[in-house]
């Protein structure tokens, strides 16, 4: 039986990625600045940072690294590292946190830096700082690059352009309505840079990334994300690709880096808990759905991968509140 090109089943494959994806904002900024300014960001794990530079130049720098912006940058920090946005190197910082916000609209806050004798801002910046939930395919968030840089060129994010335009359009008209929008768009060109991220070539790709190159474990993979609730096999997965059992599991663990049916239970807890933290759904129904036969398994299995129990997170996760 032929196997399907691989470059189809790469792009399944980023499809039922971009699919689980979900960004949710838990805070957004529109910035102006005077001709000097230093702004920091915290180190914030499982979440993303969203920089829109719409007039103005600035540095950002984060882990020894400095990337000079210039109007009409976007750029997305995956991993939420720490880091900061200067006017240029030797300026004192001041945490997003600490500056005084005032309601713009649901869910944006302005904060004007600028000085009472400058009329005009020297930068006009939109920042966003999202939950990040790649749903079973969380083993890609730390292969990401900790820096994503787009520009209006286009280049390696050919449909960005338009989307940056019309950022650029609302955060310096303010019309009705400006702050939702730019919210959303936000949210849209982070996805679009990490599909961009995806589909640009790696040469040394390893784990995830290496799967989308291999047409076989590519099916499989398939296969188990869009039927998370059944009983799989090795035996199973193997059939998937048209391959023995042995030769599959020794491939699937060399490039993965875990076994296929670990891989599978972190799959159904990852998709676990958003159902139960964002979706709010019972845990009886969870559990069921990912084809447990008592909720007693489904606990030890959810707190096996996730170092706590199902009730636990639900609780945790109640008592986040946006910033």
């Amino acid at each position: 039986m032929a196997l399907p090109d691989q470059g189809a089943q790469s792009t399944d494959l980023i499809s039922e990625l971009l699919t689980g994806m979900r960004l949710r904002g838990v805070q957004y900024r529109r910035l102006q600045t005077g001709p000097e300014f230093g702004i920091s960001f915290g180190n914030r794990p499982g979440h993303v940072y969203f920089h829109y530079l719409a007039v103005g130049s600035a540095v950002l720098s984060t882990g020894g690294e400095s990337h000079h912006l210039s109007a009409g940058n976007a750029v997305l920090l995956p991993q939420g590292r720490e880091h900061a946005l200067v006017s240029h190197g030797d300026v004192p910082l001041a945490d997003i946190d600490s500056l005084v916000a005032a309601p713009l609209g649901e869910p944006v806050f302005g904060v004007d830096t600028c000085p009472s004798t400058g009329s005009v801002p020297s930068a006009v910046l939109f920042y966003g700082c999202m939950e990040f939930d790649l749903g079973g395919m969380q083993g890609l968030g730390p292969l990401m690059p900790h820096v994503l840089l787009a520009d209006t060129a286009g280049g390696r994010y050919p449909g960005l352009p338009p989307i940056i335009a019309a950022m650029k359009g609302e955060i310096c008209s303010g019309r009705i309505g400006f702050a939702g929008i730019m919210a959303r768009l936000a949210e849209v060109v982070a996805a679009m840079m990490i599909r961009g991220w995806i589909e640009g070539g790696y040469d040394d790709a390893v784990g995830l990334l290496a799967a989308l190159r291999d047409p076989r474990l590519a099916r499989a993979i398939l296969a188990l994300h869009r039927d998370p609730g059944r009983e799989w096999t090795v035996e199973d997965l193997a059939k998937e690709c048209n391959i023995s059992r042995s030769v599959f599991a020794e491939r699937f663990q060399a490039t993965i880096g875990v076994s296929p049916l670990r891989y599978a239970t972190e799959v159904r807890m990852h998709l676990a808990r958003r159902w139960l933290t964002q979706d709010r759904m019972p845990i009886e129904i969870v559990s069921d759905r990912l084809g447990y036969s008592s909720q007693a398994a489904f606990s030890r299995a959810f707190k096996r991968i996730t170092g706590a129990p199902p009730g636990a997170s639900r609780r945790a996760s109640a008592g986040q509140k946006p910033v």
